[in-house]
């Protein structure tokens, strides 16, 4: 059974007119649209520096070889021959050795014998000469470094004693120098003041009566008038001397020290009373 269907005349102008339909016109420009933002894409990417990477390539597959050295086949060893023990060949005797003959001696001369232990015994002797002289050589170095260590040991101890004595000598010619440095001084200063009436103690009665003799020191100082002040008695002063001894200090009078024009006071004067009787 066949069955014809009839298209209207609007449709059949449609698939046979040379203007597409708007149905079909619609895929075309969606793949269209499609197409151009991709290559769109794809020139922004070059634009920015996008680059496609290479395909990595593979790595070639390598065969190695290796040549190995086999050690050759040993040898069958070859046969070795039987050996054939020759016949024992005889022995000849040993023959008898003589006794070795000694050649004879000849005889000693008595004089060359002599000779010779003379010339032995001479040249011991020099052999013990020459040790005598080699010990009494170091014995005489010995005694002259001996000579000389004193020598030396002396001249130190000379020169020692000589060095004390120069400054001993510098020694008392400075106590010498001091000393009269010392009297010129006190002499300059008693010049300036020198006493101007002195008065002899009084003789005790009673050290008369006694017999009684003796010294007696005061000291004391010359005001800047001249005046005895603070007279006292040192040790060893009997003491009957002593009231008589500083009555009479203090009657003493000076001539008044002067120092850049002014009197001045000088200290620590003393004199001493002898009582004697006569």
């Amino acid at each position: 059974m066949t069955a014809m269907i009839m298209h209207s005349p609007r449709q059949a102008f449609d698939e046979f007119s040379l203007q597409p339909s708007p149905r079909h016109w619609r895929p075309h420009a969606l793949a269209a649209a499609l197409a151009v933002a991709l290559h769109a894409g794809v020139l922004a990417l070059l634009v920015a520096g996008w680059s496609v990477e290479p395909p990595t390539a593979e790595q070639p597959a390598v065969l190695r070889t290796q040549l190995v050295m086999l050690p050759p086949a040993p040898q069958a060893p070859e046969p070795v021959p039987a050996l054939v023990e020759p016949a024992p060949t005889p022995v000849p005797p040993e023959p008898v050795l003589a006794a070795p003959v000694e050649p004879v001696k000849p005889a000693v001369d008595p004089q060359l014998q002599a000779r010779k232990l003379e010339q032995a015994a001479l040249a011991r002797k020099r052999v013990e000469d020459k040790k005598r002289e080699q010990l009494a050589e170091q014995q005489r170095e010995r005694q002259e470094n001996q000579q000389r260590s004193r020598e030396a040991e002396q001249q130190r101890l000379a020169q020692e004693q000589a060095q004390q004595q120069q400054r001993a000598e510098q020694a008392r010619l400075a106590a010498e120098r001091a000393r009269q440095q010392a009297a010129a001084q006190a002499a300059a200063d008693s010049r300036q003041y020198l006493p101007l009436s002195k008065e002899a103690p009084d003789y005790p009665q009673r050290a008369l009566d006694k017999h009684i003799e003796g010294d007696c020191t005061v000291e004391y100082s010359v005001n800047p008038q001249g005046k005895v002040e603070n007279p006292k008695v040192l040790d060893g002063c009997h003491p009957l001397f002593i009231r008589p001894s500083l009555a009479a200090a203090n009657t003493f009078r000076y001539q008044p020290r002067i120092v850049d024009g002014q009197a001045v006071a000088v200290p620590a004067v003393r004199n001493t009373f002898h009582y004697r009787i006569k």
